[in-house]
């Protein structure tokens, strides 16, 4: 049943707790925010284990050049155009490059992630579906989460919110005062239920037809393995993926200032690059973490890309750039010599990786806006370079 409820009104003035999100996400600021979220918000630890598994060593010069609109240009240039402020490079599995341009970055610094974070949404799925925690994903949301009966989300399936086709929500456009991303963010800034926003978004096309790039869909995600599990997302997080991986340092998701207080599913995660590559590394082994299958195997080969021809590269429509396609809360970048994909982050951040050439890099940076098609297709020749003089060596 579609719901026909309107957003929630402002129960008040615009304030500047209406703004902070803006002003968190703005340069200069950002260099220094998204390395000290915990400063600025609620959060909740997802705990490493008690083994720490350091990441083989092995530093050498990466002198790589990529072409962009027809100039050659250097991984410097990269890093300044595209404002990085942290990269690394994984290669067999053992970090083989690794910068840190930002002002206040390093190996220790927890980045935030953005929408990175829903790769990893993503990943607890497979592995809460693998244990039998949620049935199948052709379950509905509200088996797990009644209280959205009556609204948009009634009818859909979890398998069409991993790959966005729920038909739920409009375009989200950061630059609409009024859009639903944009409630979304001040809801959780500024106190209030994000679940009273997301219960307001309305239908916009039928179930399965279409992508639409959607946070909502994420965060309905999260909240139904939140609920399969018995767990929040940080707890489970840690028992599943940090702890098992040896990791280095504890990651945080940061929670609404609103009560209840949530983990955004969609884009809260914050960990050090290092720690983010190892959940790359994780996936570009076929789920396989030491002797362990961490995430099922089928799973995935799944985020690497389907035969859905309205997730094809190319075929994503408004809300993707032509250069991408989408399955399983990942970008693939599928080619005719390898089917590379990546986790992405506004403002620049991305967990690229290359199964085929053995490649996993992560890239975190403070662009001045949330989406920037350019920079994004400069980043991408630059990752895919790079692979390409990897996958040689």
């Amino acid at each position: 049943m579609t719901s026909t409820t309107e957003r929630p009104a402002a129960s008040r003035e615009p304030s500047w707790w209406d703004k902070q999100g803006d002003l968190i996400m703005r340069r200069p600021f950002n260099e220094w925010t998204f390395t000290h979220m915990n400063w600025l918000m609620p959060t909740e630890r997802v705990a490493r284990g008690a083994t720490h598994l350091p990441l083989p060593v092995g530093i050498r010069p990466l002198n790589v050049r990529y072409r962009f609109q027809d100039r050659d240009f250097t991984l410097s240039d990269l890093h300044r155009r595209t404002h990085s402020t942290a990269f690394v490079v994984l290669h067999r599995g053992t970090i083989v490059h690794e910068t840190y341009p930002g002002a206040f970055t390093g190996s220790r610094s927890r980045m935030q992630l953005f929408s990175l974070s829903k790769s990893v949404t993503s990943i607890l799925v497979g592995i809460a579906l693998r244990d039998g925690l949620i049935g199948s994903e052709k379950d509905r949301i509200t088996d797990y989460r009644p209280d959205f009966l009556g609204t948009a989300y009634e009818e859909n399936t979890i398998a069409e919110l991993l790959d966005m086709t729920t038909g739920v929500g409009d375009l989200e456009t950061w630059e609409v005062p009024n859009s639903g991303i944009k409630q979304f963010e001040q809801t959780i800034m500024g106190g209030g239920d994000i679940a009273d926003v997301v219960r307001a978004a309305t239908r916009t096309a039928p179930a399965g037809e279409r992508f639409n790039y959607s946070t909502f869909d994420t965060q309905m995600l999260g909240w139904v393995l939140e609920a399969a599990t018995g767990q929040s997302l940080a707890t489970y997080a840690s028992e599943k993926l940090w702890q098992k991986l040896g990791c280095d340092r504890d990651a945080y998701y940061w929670l609404t200032r609103g009560r209840p207080r949530t983990a955004i599913g969609g884009g809260s995660l914050n960990a050090t690059a290092r720690d983010v590559a190892r959940v790359g590394l994780l996936m570009a082994n076929g789920g396989v973490a030491g002797d362990e299958q961490i995430v099922p195997a089928e799973w995935v080969r799944r985020s690497r890309g389907n035969d859905r021809p309205q997730l094809a590269v190319g075929s994503l429509g408004p809300s993707g750039y032509a250069h991408y396609g989408y399955a399983n809360q990942w970008w693939t970048l599928g080619s005719e010599s390898r089917d590379a994909f990546t986790g992405l982050g506004v403002h620049g951040q991305y967990l690229f990786v290359d199964p085929d050439a053995e490649v996993v890099i992560v890239k975190c940076s403070a662009w001045p806006t949330q989406d920037d098609e350019r920079r994004d297709a400069e980043t991408v020749a630059a990752l895919r370079s790079v692979a390409d003089h990897l996958a040689h060596r």
